[in-house]
């Protein structure tokens, strides 16, 4: 994800908004009117961390829980991160410090995390220490990549590097525990998501949309992120739009990875809009029922080659509405905290998806029986 431009939201400017919410109401009169509106868990705030893809697919599993078990559940997200940071160490060295190491990632890496490793309540490990109430891993990631890059300067390196490496995850985000209690029945992280959660990494499927590659079939999706290689399952673009409003309405909620650096992201208005680069837009022309710049697959295919759309950030997407024009928007839930007039969450326009997403996760069950088949799954 472009970092800066992710810091920059982190650290005093107030994240994104939405018309209504499933939390509580604004004040404010609504622009929308609900299609379908997934339950979730609150708003989070990854705070000055580049963890988006942790939050985001953890929100995702948190409305599946809801949804299948009539639960809730607050789950750990920095047991997650903590785990894939871990895959990230072991992939760098193993790669000579030839590979990807930072603080982003897919939302593929959830469902690895926790079909690997498990996971827990947010109250069992919330990866704060020292009486921190906010996250911060800036330091701790220098830490760790100056770590990694002292291990590979001797060679054959030492049998025991990852433990010095654990070490230093515990002095920032503090020791995960390996047991814990659960409505009075004791757990490993592991046994939760079985048991618990009822998690199965195989009912997640991941999917995008491009040009370059063949329909209907996976392959690695080429964005800095993708460290772990993770394959991704193409469609046509206007069966993938399809395959996400039709998920959503049918009560299935989508993690969305998306480039969210452009004026049409705005957090001011609380909206997202397809427009176009080259004019210049007042505050006030803004608005759900405006005119927005075209799309298609040439179009988007042009802005991810030329490197104009990148995997800045990741959200979760939990409904589906209409503007008073008869628009198409999407309910989306951000992980920046509370703020704004509809604390944390922002509309998004059917043509700013298209042009600007990334690739998403899904559960498999949302997708029609026509699509399974024709990819194989």
């Amino acid at each position: 994800m472009k970092r800066s431009f992710l810091l920059y939201f982190l650290i005093g400017v107030p994240a994104f908004v939405l018309a209504q919410q499933s939390a509580g109401l604004s004040s404010q009169p609504a622009p929308f009117f609900d299609v379908k509106k997934i339950a979730a868990t609150s708003v989070k705030n990854q705070a000055m961390t580049g963890t988006c893809w942790c939050f985001s697919t953890t929100s995702l599993l948190e409305s599946d829980q809801i949804r299948k078990n009539n639960s809730t559940i607050d789950l750990s997200e920095m047991f997650t991160v903590r785990n894939i940071y871990i895959e990230k160490a072991k992939n760098y060295i193993l790669r000579q410090g030839k590979a990807q190491f930072g603080e982003g990632g897919l939302g593929h890496d959830e469902i690895r995390a926790v079909a690997t490793y498990g996971a827990m309540p947010l109250q069992d490990y919330t990866g704060l220490v020292n009486g921190a109430t906010s996250y911060d891993h800036q330091k701790m990631f220098r830490s760790l990549k100056r770590y990694l890059d002292s291990v590979l300067n001797k060679q054959p390196i030492t049998s025991g590097w990852l433990n010095g490496y654990t070490k230093i995850l515990d002095e920032y985000m503090g020791h995960a525990p390996d047991h814990f209690t659960y409505a009075g029945k004791e757990y490993t992280p592991l046994s939760f998501s079985k048991d618990v959660l009822h998690f199965n990494a195989d009912d997640y499927v991941s999917l995008t949309s491009f040009t370059h590659e063949p329909y209907y079939k996976p392959f690695i999706l080429q964005v800095p992120d993708n460290f772990a290689n993770g394959s991704f399952y193409n469609l046509p673009l206007n069966e993938f739009i399809d395959v996400v409003k039709s998920a959503l309405e049918k009560g299935y909620s989508v993690s969305w990875d998306a480039d969210v650096s452009n004026k049409g992201f705005r957090q001011d208005i609380g909206l997202a809009l397809n427009l176009d680069g080259k004019a210049t837009y007042s505050k006030d022309a803004l608005t759900p029922d405006m005119q927005e710049a075209p799309y298609n697959a040439n179009i988007r295919q042009e802005l991810y080659e030329d490197l104009t759309t990148q995997d800045d950030h990741l959200m979760h997407l939990m409904g589906i509405e209409k503007s008073k024009g008869g628009k198409t928007f999407f309910i989306v839930k951000n992980s920046w905290g509370k703020v704004g007039p509809y604390e944390g969450y922002i509309n998004v326009s059917e043509p700013y998806f298209a042009i600007n997403t990334i690739s998403i996760v899904l559960p498999k069950a949302a997708l029609p029986k026509e699509l399974l088949e024709k990819l194989k799954l």
